[in-house]
């Protein structure tokens, strides 16, 4: 036999009657001692491919721990009479240590798995959050040539659901997909809570799976599920990749689905396809992809301008779908000297320091922008859902703006539908206004601010010794909040607090909008590091939300992910709590007992700070931004200060 010697470790040599596994040059052996006899074999039962090493010596015969086969440990031959033989390698022992001659390695053979990573990464597709696991093992090779080569970046999770949530929350943030990554049967169905966010939010992700072999799919097999049923209401397309398929167009399409259908694509790759050779070339995106800057027709915007003129307090309201079209939007605030009110998922699109904004409107918005709304004759309203929890007046004379078809009129009739991107609109509609009626708001504004600003100031100082207002916490990260900042909130008071509270200079807030679901805030961190790479990340989330996903600060830690984690802890579900009480029901089984979680953050290998009293806020803040990794400050909160 040919091939190099490589020496084993003497931790990894067995005793006498022993046999255990043993990686020699990045290959398992299984490596046996019998008397004065050392063996190595292929450390892969030919029958089932159970770990030989993982096996027992009984009557001088290595048996097989998955099906009780009995080999020869020095030769790998059967006992007589069979022919089904494991291979053997040569052993050596020297004065220094005992030697086992290994082949040299195959030369990498290009797989499906190879084509399909290629075509997503031509398409864009630049990060992964995922977990390894034995029915993606193939995919996970490829991804893994793929970052050798620095064409993607992986980030494994601790649980796939904080991978679902990071890819939703960077499509939320960039209008790009990333990927998320699982094994087979509970690995893919952990994903589905967070892609349903990407789904209900309109973020485009590419969801993707591990599968049984197809000879035991259908069959009751171990993780046996029927996936692309499973995953047929969330995705926008679910496609099992076989054999005989054209790999990278299946990958191409993915991509293109879920930027076209703003939402998931997902792929199923069967264990033994993922492997098998190829040599089909990867596809690129040239002529797939195109932008949706439609611009709407000029009958209606016509309409839409001849409200406008004669509006007296027209004011604009903007949601997500107004990202990109910030620019826009402020030039036709400040045309009509109206305010802009912001659904929450857009908190920051105008910054509450503009002269005309107006901060957020609805169940987590100010009075500024809710008295504004009340006194207007006229909504503008622009890549808003008109969400119930926002509470946009339907009541009120309504030019829509969107560029969805399904988005317009979804609730109540608009007086004008605008079907378009947002940017061309506004640009259309500002060259129609030659003259208007519109007063200047502009003095309104500021009087509501001030009014709600000395609201505000009282709130802060409000303190029963039982923890510290959200509205202290919130004035404090205002002040302290870098400008250029991505801010991501989970879902409880303490959202409701941020909405109400957190003065923007413009900071995005991504969150679970119309899902809604605990959890969210730390995974959508890692997918907004991932999206905005440089910018500061900041999570803020209640002890209830942070719990589901706690461990992925060890993510944060493994990779370097400096996500500043400001903890909201009132040792309960607050929120629950306040629905309990306001249904008439006795509060029960929302306590919670929690660890102190700056000591659970300096265990994970992160900075943690805590902080009992307002006074302590500042410096807290202070030393929170500046920390160079993961820190997380855990402020013990008044849960009825809110």
């Amino acid at each position: 036999m040919s091939g190099n010697w490589h020496r084993v470790d003497e931790g990894d040599v067995p005793d006498d009657g022993r046999v255990r596994s043993v990686v020699v040059d990045g290959r398992s052996i299984a490596l046996a001692r019998c008397g004065l006899r050392l063996g190595a074999l292929e450390n892969r039962c030919p029958h089932q491919g159970g770990p030989l090493g993982e096996g027992s010596i009984e009557k001088g015969l290595l048996r097989c721990p998955w099906h009780g086969y009995d080999y020869d440990p020095i030769t790998g031959q059967p006992p007589e009479g069979f022919s089904d033989g494991v291979p053997s390698y040569p052993v050596d022992e020297r004065a220094d240590g005992v030697y086992v001659q290994l082949p040299e390695p195959p030369e990498p053979v290009r797989t499906v798995a190879d084509v399909l990573v290629e075509t997503l990464v031509a398409h864009g597709i630049t990060h992964v959050f995922g977990m390894v696991g034995h029915s993606n093992l193939g995919f996970a090779e490829a991804m893994r040539r793929a970052e050798a080569r620095g064409e993607l970046t992986y980030i494994g999770i601790r649980h796939e659901g904080a991978a679902a949530f990071a890819a939703s929350a960077y499509g939320k943030l960039t209008g790009r997909p990333a990927a998320c990554f699982a094994i087979a049967g509970p690995g893919s169905t952990n994903l589905l809570t967070g892609l349903y966010d990407a789904k209900l939010d309109g973020s485009p992700v590419v969801a993707i799976s591990g599968q049984v072999p197809s000879k035991v799919l259908g069959r009751g097999a171990f993780q046996d599920l029927d996936l692309t049923a499973v995953f047929k209401d969330v995705a926008v397309s679910s496609t099992a990749v076989q054999a005989g398929s054209d790999h990278a167009e299946l990958a191409a399409l993915a991509v293109k689905h879920a930027l076209d259908g703003r939402g998931v694509a997902h792929l199923v790759l069967p264990d033994e396809v993922q492997v098998l050779p190829s040599e089909a070339a990867a596809k690129d995106s040239v002529g797939r992809l195109s932008r949706r800057c439609i611009r709407p027709d000029e009958d209606t915007l016509v309409r839409a301008a001849a409200l406008i003129r004669d509006a007296r307090r027209p004011a604009l309201i903007v949601g997500h779908g107004a990202r990109g079209a910030e620019e826009q939007v402020r030039a036709l605030a400040e045309r009509l000297n109206a305010p802009v009110l912001t659904t929450f998922k857009a908190k920051g699109l105008v910054p509450d320091s503009h002269p005309l904004g107006a901060g957020v409107l609805g169940r987590s918005g100010t009075p500024v922008a809710s008295w504004l709304m009340n006194e207007s004759d006229l909504l503008i309203v622009i890549g808003a859902s008109f969400s119930n929890h926002t509470g946009i007046a339907n009541y009120k004379p309504i030019v829509q703006i969107d560029d969805h078809h399904a988005a317009i009129g979804r609730f109540d009739a608009v007086t004008v539908d605008v079907l378009g991107d947002a940017a061309l609109a506004l640009d259309a509609l500002s060259g129609l206004l030659t003259e208007t009626k519109s007063e200047d708001q502009r003095a309104d504004v500021a009087e509501r601010w001030a009014i709600w600003r000395a609201e505000k100031a009282r709130r802060v100082n409000d303190d029963r010794g039982r923890g510290v207002s959200a509205a202290a916490v919130f004035d404090a990260l205002s002040r302290h909040l870098p400008t250029d900042a991505v801010v991501t909130v989970d879902v409880g008071n303490h959202a409701y607090s941020l909405g109400r509270y957190l003065e923007s200079e413009g900071q995005p807030v991504l969150m679970s909008g119309y899902l809604g679901s605990i959890g969210f805030g730390y995974p959508a961190a890692l997918g907004a590091w991932a999206g905005a790479p440089g910018r500061p990340i900041v999570a803020v989330t209640g002890d209830g939300g942070f719990g589901q996903y706690a461990a992925e600060l060890t993510t944060a830690v493994k990779y370097g992910i400096p996500i500043k984690h400001v903890l909201l802890d009132n040792h309960s579900l607050g929120k629950i709590s306040k629905e309990q009480l306001a249904a008439d029901y006795p509060v029960w089984h929302t306590s919670l007992h929690n660890p102190d979680w700056a000591s659970y953050a300096e265990l994970c290998g992160a900075t943690g700070l805590r902080v009992t009293r307002r006074e302590e806020l500042d410096d807290a803040m202070t030393a929170l931004f500046a920390t160079t990794g993961p820190a997380l400050l855990c402020v013990e909160q008044d849960a009825e200060l809110l």
